[in-house]
């Protein structure tokens, strides 16, 4: 009979290397060997947190996890024979799932004793955020401090987490925060005195070795709202790294890190006041082309024509050329520009020609298998198209004005 391998994490979670006595090997779906020890300290995925990694003997392990008959499988980069081997535990891996396990259990325990919010579920990582999801809308910023103020009091206080079992029976004596979802033995974990929580994880013996806890965004997901924080290691990585940007910023403002947001800020109304002076240098500009793209129109029957190509010139840009240009008297004029890979493409017509922009810019584009619309003064569209097609774009452009009948609105 196959027995479920005895888990020495729960007790021993600080145990980082142990001899291994692998007792079983069998090849993986992924290639790779699984291995079966009769007990073992590698954490397997399960209950919002990840697994271990580390090695046994000179093979690494690369996932653990639960099968279905109870016994915890080592996937392993190498295949092992039956026997005994030194094993070791990824330390900064487990210190940092340690870290923010009981971190979480900290932070949903202060969200109900500070707001009364409950959480409904967590996922717990080691090196990206962590996220704790709550049955609520939204939470003020104010109130988000107080709970992450109140949650880090907890951890400096350096609390002791027990780690123990009950019955179904004593259970029903523990206040636990949720209600366990298993049945028979249940293990219980304790911040002393503050929260009980049936959980399968593994845990810092004491709140203090935590370090810090830090919210540092939430988001609406399906009717809830996900908590993004980070604890201990990580959470000194985020500090560190956010301190380094803002001394680069300082240093390029000029300010100490004391004035660094209201440095920002005046950046912030220069940037807004030259963006204005900008805008009204670019419709200057615009005007200005615009009148000497006029007075090179050619004449057409009745009309005076005006074609360009510009080189990577951004549609908005060419569209509101073409605006300008449809203010000419008896102008029709067809913009192009080119990327390399997508043609854009807009007619004008004066509203004095009596033409039809639509029907210059589809006589245009429909050779090309390209689409567009508009107005009867204005129209643009475009797609893909090879650079050869320029050389002939606007060859029968005069052609096509002539047989335009005068739109009747």
């Amino acid at each position: 009979m196959t027995m479920p391998t005895e888990p020495l994490y729960f007790d021993a979670p600080l145990c980082l290397e142990f001899e291994a006595e692998v007792i079983e090997t069998f090849s993986l779906p992924d290639g790779r060997t699984g291995v079966i020890l009769p007990r073992t300290y590698f954490y397997p995925t399960s209950g919002g947190q990840e697994h271990d990694t580390g090695t046994i003997g000179p093979a690494q392990v690369i996932d653990v996890y639960k099968d279905d008959q109870g016994r915890i499988v080592h996937s392993l980069s190498l295949p092992l024979t039956i026997g005994r081997y030194p094993a070791r535990i990824d330390r900064d891996r487990r210190l940092r799932a340690m870290q923010h396990h009981t971190a979480q259990h900290v932070l949903t325990g202060s969200f109900v004793a500070v707001i009364g919010l409950e959480t409904l579920s967590a996922n717990i990582n080691g090196c990206t955020p962590s996220t704790i999801d709550l049955d609520a809308g939204q939470i003020s910023a104010p109130d988000l401090a107080r709970v992450e103020a109140y949650a880090n009091q907890i951890v400096f206080e350096n609390r002791t987490v027990k780690s123990y079992y009950v019955t179904e029976a004593e259970a029903a004596q523990i206040p636990f925060r949720k209600p366990p979802a298993v049945s028979g033995r249940i293990r219980v974990i304790e911040v002393d005195g503050f929260d009980y929580s049936a959980c399968g994880g593994t845990h810092c013996p004491q709140t203090g070795m935590i370090g810090l806890v830090k919210i540092l965004r939430t988001e609406r997901v399906n009717q809830k709202l996900r908590v993004h924080f980070v604890a201990g290691a990580q959470a000194l990585e985020v500090f560190q790294a956010c301190h380094t940007v803002m001394q680069e910023i300082s240093s390029l403002l000029d300010t100490g890190l004391e004035g660094l947001t209201e440095a920002v800020r005046r950046q912030q109304e220069r940037l807004k006041s030259i963006e204005v002076e900008l805008e009204g240098l670019r419709q200057e500009r615009l005007e200005y082309e615009a009148r000497l793209l006029a007075e090179s129109a050619r004449p057409v029957e009745r009309w005076r024509l005006v074609t360009a190509i510009f080189p990577n010139r951004p549609p908005a840009e060419l569209r509101l050329l073409a605006g300008k240009l449809r203010a000419f008297p008896g102008l029709v004029s067809l913009l192009a520009s080119y990327d390399g890979q997508k043609l854009s493409l807009v007619a004008a017509c004066a509203p004095d020609s009596g033409l039809d922009a639509r029907l210059l810019l589809a006589s245009h584009l429909t050779p090309l298998a390209c689409r567009g619309g508009g107005d009867e003064t204005l129209a643009q569209g475009g797609g893909p198209v090879e650079q050869s097609a320029l050389s002939h774009l606007f060859l029968q452009t005069e052609e096509y004005i002539r047989q335009m009948q005068p739109s009747t609105g």
